[in-house]
């Protein structure tokens, strides 16, 4: 049996597909899977073992995609899941010519698959992994559950190699403890302010002689990383300064071997959150127009998790196109305080002190 999957666009939402991966894979053991990825999220599912094949798939134009599908064509799938529900995918998912293909009930677009899912418009109070799990149900495969099916990246020991070395060049010793404080999100509505991060990052780095805060960035934003480390050094005493530092650009599995040398990871919701979830460090996360009852970590509910939001403002959750209230204030109304607090929790659930010995 051949199989087809299809999730294109973020880092994330292609995390949020490998609990199905796994569901698919042990309800059809003897399957040949392939997934098509585009290249920012190609390392989540690079590695998967549960996946035969990945075609990445930059988006340039029509004729590249009508070319692909010839190729998916003549692999002659049995099943193809579009777990995106997009114009692209949608297309792809058609131009595969598989015997059953499954996708969302979307307007103009449903006719290209064969088994069609209700997907409601409005933003719902359930996880993405749920919602991306009813395309599985026409196929007989029970609902989720986060501890037999969590979001999954193996560790690639190469980039973890890397990443050691990194660590060990920026003066970071083998018994230090590590948090990292990612400060970025690819979309600007969930972007928390700079001056935010440093006081959170001073405040973790002053604990004791052994804590690190490592501040990490997409590429596009390293200019931010570098004022948020420098901002956070100007809080701290000159001996803890160098306690915060930025180790500059990586991979996302690179940025996987990081998170599994972590004490604790902190950070908005975007993909480096959810890749540190395939983790079992705790985490904390940051919500502002999102909510984590959509986009909380999904993975076993004893790993420690902790969310942090303001909970009685009626514009949440949002399409993120416009800020009604226009001051963003679900994210800057979000305390440094009430994240150290979260911190404090997540570290003291986890019997991790950072203080020195």
């Amino acid at each position: 049996m051949r199989v087809l999957l299809i999730r294109l666009r973020e880092i994330g939402d292609v995390v949020f597909t490998t609990p199905a991966v796994r569901a698919l894979r042990q309800h059809f053991p003897d399957a040949s899977i392939t997934y098509i990825v585009e290249p920012v999220a190609a390392d989540v599912i690079r590695s998967n073992p549960h996946i035969n094949d990945v075609i990445v798939a930059p988006r340039t134009h029509l004729m590249a995609d009508v070319a692909l599908g010839r190729r998916l064509r003549a692999t002659r799938y049995d099943l193809a899941i579009d777990f995106h529900g997009g114009p692209r995918a949608s297309l792809l998912t058609w131009l595969s010519g598989a015997r059953v293909r499954v996708g969302y009930e979307v307007v103009g677009r449903a006719w290209m698959y064969t088994k069609r899912v209700a997907r409601p418009r409005a933003l719902r109070p359930r996880h993405a992994v749920e919602n991306q799990w009813d395309l599985l149900a026409p196929l007989g495969i029970p609902g989720p559950d986060r501890t037999l099916w969590p979001v999954e990246m193996p560790a690639d020991p190469a980039a973890t190699t890397a990443m050691a070395a990194r660590l060990s060049r920026a003066g970071v010793q083998p018994t230090d403890r590590l948090v990292v404080v990612h400060v970025s999100a690819g979309n600007p509505f969930r972007r928390w302010p700079q001056g935010s991060f440093a006081e959170v990052a001073a405040a973790l780095a002053s604990r004791g002689g052994d804590a690190r805060v490592v501040v990490t960035s997409g590429p596009s934003e390293r200019e931010a990383a570098g004022r948020v480390v420098e901002d956070a050094r100007a809080r701290l005493a000159p001996a803890a300064r160098d306690r915060v530092l930025a180790i500059g650009e990586f991979s996302l599995a690179e940025l996987r071997g990081l998170v599994d040398r972590a004490t604790l990871y902190i950070g908005g919701d975007s993909g480096p959150l959810h890749i540190a979830a395939t983790t079992a460090i705790p985490i904390v996360g940051l919500y502002g127009p999102t909510l984590p009852v959509r986009s909380a970590p999904w993975r076993d509910r004893s790993l420690v998790t902790e969310s942090v939001e303001i909970t009685d403002l009626p514009c949440r959750p949002c399409d993120q196109r416009v800020c009604a209230p226009g001051d963003f204030r679900c994210l800057t109304h979000l305390s440094p305080a009430a994240v150290i607090a979260a911190a404090e929790r997540a570290l003291g659930r986890a019997k991790i002190d950072l203080q020195s010995p």
